[in-house]
């Protein structure tokens, strides 16, 4: 398995400085802002090591890749600049109507409440073993409660 590439993430000013070394080679681009830098990052990597198809690539900002993955998701997920509307805004498609519920239940919310948590799935005991001679899940013999009727 050959070395990993390394990428160094320097700002300055505005731009971003990145520096991708491996394979014996050093290349260098430029960027304004960090998720360009990224991109830039990764044609320089293509440049790098055009023949293979899996690489390892390491991303690194002040040495650290903790610190470059932090910076690089705080800027994905931020707010776009004041003035400037957010993505899904600036190409609305068509709308499409909902269809009511058969059982009369109201219709559910196309668009989550990001902060909200999720629904946990109902978990269902485990269907009993190929090799076993009862049909009764695992952990019923050792007093784990089940849905089913215990076979004696």
């Amino acid at each position: 398995m050959p070395d990993p590439i390394e990428v160094n993430y320097v700002p300055d000013g505005d731009d971003w400085q990145v520096t991708v070394s491996g394979r014996g080679r050093k290349l260098s681009g430029r960027a304004p802002g960090l998720i360009a830098a990224r991109d830039r990052a990764d044609q320089l990597v293509e440049e790098l090591a055009p023949e293979q198809k899996f690489r390892t690539v390491v991303h690194l900002l002040n040495g650290d890749a903790l610190e470059f993955t932090t910076a690089y998701l705080t800027a994905r997920l931020s707010k776009p600049a004041e003035g400037q509307p957010p993505a899904a805004a600036q190409k609305p498609g068509p709308a499409k109507p909902e269809s009511p519920k058969p059982d009369g239940a109201k219709p559910e919310a196309r668009h989550a409440d990001p902060q909200a948590k999720p629904n946990p799935a109902p978990v269902r005991p485990p269907a009993p073993r190929a090799d076993s001679d009862s049909p009764e899940p695992a952990g019923a013999k050792h007093g784990a409660p089940s849905d089913r009727p215990r076979v004696s």
